[in-house]
Parts: C-alpha cells; structure tokens; sequence
C-alpha cells in the first residue's frame, strides 16, 4: 500500500474515538469515504464490523483500538500512521452468505463477516434440523440456538458460546451449538470453508427461531442455508508486529 494513499477517518460514537479522528484529520486530512484508497476505522471490534461492511469489497481497512478489546485493530497511534499503512500486511477474508426463508415463504439474503447465529425467540427450545452438504447430520438439536462463524469472528460470541478459535488463514467454519439440551454431549463441528450449511427449523410456529447475520436479524424463519460468499472479499491491513496468527494462538492458551 503506498504511503500517500487518501485516508478517510471513521470512527466510533465514545469520546476518545471521536477525540482520536479530529487529532488524525488535522495530522492526516480526510478524503471523502467514495474517494478513499483506505478507511481507517477508529475504535473497537465493533466499530470495525460495520466499518467492514461499509466499505465490502471496496477498499482496505486498517483499524487503530481506540475502544475495549479490538482484537482486529492495530494499536492507535498518530504519529507515522502512513509509514505504518506503507508497511502494512494484508489480510483477505471472505463473509458468509445467509438465505433465510420465513414462515410467509420470503427469501432474504445477508452477509455475515463474524458469524450467523439462530436463536429461539420464546420461551420454548429451538428444534433444529442440522444438514451438511445436503446430508443430515443432526436431525433435531434441542438448543437455544446454533451459530456458524467465520475465522475472523471465532474469537467473538463463537468463543462466548465455547467455540474453538480458528486460525485467520485455516479456511475452516465453526459450527456452534448455543446452550445444547439434546444431544447433550455434541460440542459443534469444525468444517471446511466450502462447506454448505442448512438448518431446518422444525415445529416453527411453536418454537420460533430468529436469524442473525452480524447485525441483521430476520425473525420467524423455518430455514437457512449458509455458505462462504467467494465472490465477496474484506481487505484488512496490519503492521507487521501485530500478528494476528499470535494473537489466535495466544487466546487458545488463556486462563
């Protein structure tokens, strides 16, 4: 990434995030978000997400923690920030697609860069119908829900939901059962990227069940197919130091 690149600063509604983008603006300038070469997203994990979304397949996104965790954000600094994105490595990930059906026969589509998560949305158990590929592998799971996460998003609610952390470039999806009754002693499944995941929401109108693609909730579904949206890409951009496979690694082993 050359350093003369456009930068436009996004950041965050807290104080030290908007605090953090006036000091970068009179430092740096802000291009307009259309005439970016790069966004720099100012705040947490959060923040990042939608920046994510925003600028899909647009334009590389290079993150600066000015929020709590900011697993996917660089450490905020102002000073040298071009030398930085100069040098910086980039990481390609791909979002999943989610197809939900709802009780009314609607189709709606939605892209998720963390994960897709069904939940029940009564005081009744989720019965889900878990397919691999077209093949059944669960025939019912009774659960508060179930999510699938990507690499990048296996270190949020996935590990919440005691998931396991993926490695950033592993190509695997993880498959996550939220709060499982039955069969109690199924853990979830780590699955390859190209996989094709459906769920079949069974008893629908007793037991309903929303999905969420990050932030994107579509209620009263009886099923979704999930699948990696290859024609979609996220460019993110880190100093070399930050190395993010560490990181993965480092919070498999914390206590």
């Amino acid at each position: 990434m050359k350093q003369s690149a456009a930068l436009s600063f996004v950041a965050d509604k807290t104080p030290a995030a908007r605090a953090a983008r006036r000091a970068c603006i009179a430092e740096y300038g802000n291009a307009p978000v259309r005439e970016a070469e790069v966004l720099v997203a100012l705040g947490g994990d959060g923040l990042m997400l939608h920046t994510i979304h925003r600028a899909l397949g647009r334009v590389p996104i290079f993150g600066m923690n000015v929020g709590t965790v900011g697993f996917l954000m660089n450490e905020f600094a102002v000073e040298g920030l071009r030398q930085r994105i100069g040098r910086a490595e980039e990481v390609t990930l791909h979002p999943l697609r989610m197809v939900a059906t709802t009780k009314n026969g609607r189709r709606r589509t939605a892209l998720a860069v963390n994960e897709v998560s069904l939940l029940r949305t009564s005081g009744q158990m989720a019965k889900i119908e878990v397919a691999i590929d077209g093949v059944v592998r669960l025939e019912s799971l009774f659960c508060d829900g179930v999510l699938v996460s990507t690499a990048a998003g296996s270190t949020a609610y996935n590990l919440s939901a005691h998931g396991p952390i993926l490695p950033l470039q592993s190509e695997l999806l993880a498959l996550t059962p939220i709060s499982a009754f039955r069969p109690r002693r199924w853990r979830g499944a780590v699955l390859p990227s190209r996989a094709q995941i459906s769920f079949r929401i069974l008893e629908p109108d007793k037991r309903p069940v929303s999905a969420t693609a990050d932030h994107r909730e579509i209620r009263n579904v009886v099923g979704v197919r999930i699948a990696e949206a290859t024609d979609k890409r996220v460019a993110l951009l880190f100093d070399p130091e930050h190395d993010l496979e560490e990181r993965i690694l480092v919070e498999q082993f914390a206590t």
